[in-house]
């Protein structure tokens, strides 16, 4: 899944040379449990560029651009970060309108916020590619609007032009331990 989701930040997203890390509840090499720790080496002798564990607060700093977790974490971190990314928002709107003088200041501002809005908005990124099928799905949320489908197909149109599947086969193909592998011919 770090091959897959190395290859998808590099064709899909434009990230050279991805950096890889592992989500674990602290940054230091042992922390986290059996299966981060399990996980750990194999990452390292990927040939990606691991940059070993993350925590949660490094997700959103961007100190990985992909970060390795099981699904049911990931969804959890998700989530989280789109309730953080929308009270943030919600509060700041609130605390503008309740300050008269801040609605001037919010008006020149206007530019600014609609940037970090674009960012922040799930809809902008239309999805998740769901990876490690034979074909490109991406899994928008259930309450996606027409904004948030129109960017999954984008996403997913440019999964296809960029060639991911052929790029995450050929990866898998050359990683040590794969199939027709000499190590594994035993």
């Amino acid at each position: 899944f770090a091959l897959m989701g190395a290859v998808y930040a590099e064709r899909v997203l434009g990230k050279a040379n991805p950096r890889v890390g592992i989500l674990s509840n602290g940054e230091e090499e042992g922390k986290g449990n059996r299966l981060v720790n399990d996980t750990v080496p194999l990452l390292k002798a990927s040939g990606l560029n691991f940059v070993g564990n993350v925590e949660g607060k490094d997700v959103p700093a961007g100190l990985a651009d992909v970060v390795v977790t099981d699904g049911f974490t990931g969804n959890v971190l998700i989530k989280t970060s789109e309730g953080v990314a929308s009270l943030i928002l919600q509060t700041l709107e609130r605390e503008i309108k309740a300050r008269p003088p801040a609605v001037l200041g919010a008006l020149l501002a206007k530019p600014a916020f609609r940037a970090v809005k674009k960012v922040l908005d799930y809809s902008e990124y239309g999805g998740g590619a769901l990876l490690g099928v034979n074909g490109v799905v991406i899994i928008g949320h259930g309450r996606s609007n027409a904004h948030a489908v129109k960017n999954a197909v984008r996403v997913a149109r440019a999964a296809v032009q960029q060639g991911v599947l052929d790029a995450i086969r050929g990866g898998l193909a050359a990683m040590p331990g794969a199939a027709g592998d000499d190590e594994d011919a035993s």
